[in-house]
């Protein structure tokens, strides 16, 4: 039987948050604002300066902090500090809108085994609108590349089309986020890699880009690892391009 695979986000992200931690890491409540990149990252052993605000539990300001380090793992989404910060190049991307709709359990019930996707000009003319199930909530929506001013015609299409099954719905959260349509020019520079949705990583038919978010961080930590060797040397550019990037490209290429 054909089935969509579905995840709840605050479950998974914790799990991978917590056994990171588990395994040595330090977590910080931060949002990145931007990175310092010394002009001669690609022949030198200079150091990065991450710039970012650390946030305390009862305090709705963040505290202006900053952190030098040898290497950066970039995992920060299709929006990427850390890309722009490197001169990864721009990449094409479609707009994704979705509506998280609280409906009736009764309604809910129809969504416990049931995701679905809708096509035609009406919902986007190059994507698609769906209806997801999340724990206790529906999120519909649809995306476009071509026409993305009208997107928000798209979305009032797809909730015509999904009908009765969300109709008395009430609007708890309305997004919007890009999804990019391919690679970005330059994923390595120095010693900065990109992964996930921030190198561009997204299957382009559907938008997911879970799945490769996971592959591309576990395997560019791999072959960093290895070739850090114990902490002894930082790898190169080349070395992270011929390791990382190539077993990458060579599984899931463009």
């Amino acid at each position: 039987d054909e089935y969509i695979g579905m995840c709840r986000r605050e479950i998974l992200d914790k799990f991978l948050r917590d056994r990171a931690i588990e395994y040595g890491a330090t977590p910080i409540n931060g949002l990145v604002t931007s990175v310092d990149v010394p002009v001669d990252h690609k022949i030198s052993e200079s150091q990065y300066t991450l710039h970012y605000q650390e946030f305390e539990a009862g305090k709705s300001g963040g505290t202006a902090k900053t952190m030098n380090v040898d290497l950066i793992v970039g995992a920060d989404g299709a929006n990427s500090r850390v890309a722009k910060a490197m001169d990864a190049g721009v990449y094409n991307f479609a707009i994704a809108f979705q509506e998280r709709i609280k409906i009736s359990d009764e309604k809910m019930a129809f969504y416990e085994e049931m995701a679905e996707m809708y096509v035609g000009d009406d919902v986007s003319p190059d994507f698609y609108g769906w209806v997801f199930p999340k724990y206790d909530h529906v999120g519909v929506g649809t995306g476009t590349v071509v026409n993305r001013p009208a997107i928000k015609q798209y979305q009032k299409a797809i909730r015509e089309r999904a009908g009765d099954k969300i109709a008395g719905g009430k609007i708890i959260k309305v997004e919007a986020h890009p999804i990019p349509e391919h690679y970005r020019p330059r994923r390595v520079q120095g010693r900065i890699a990109l992964v996930g949705d921030a190198a561009g990583y997204v299957t382009k038919c559907s938008g997911e880009g879970i799945y490769f978010a996971a592959k591309s961080g576990r395997m560019a930590a791999q072959e960093i690892v290895k070739l850090m060797k114990g902490g002894s040397r930082l790898p190169t550019q080349a070395e992270m391009e011929k390791t990382y990037i190539k077993k990458y490209d060579g599984l899931y290429g463009p």
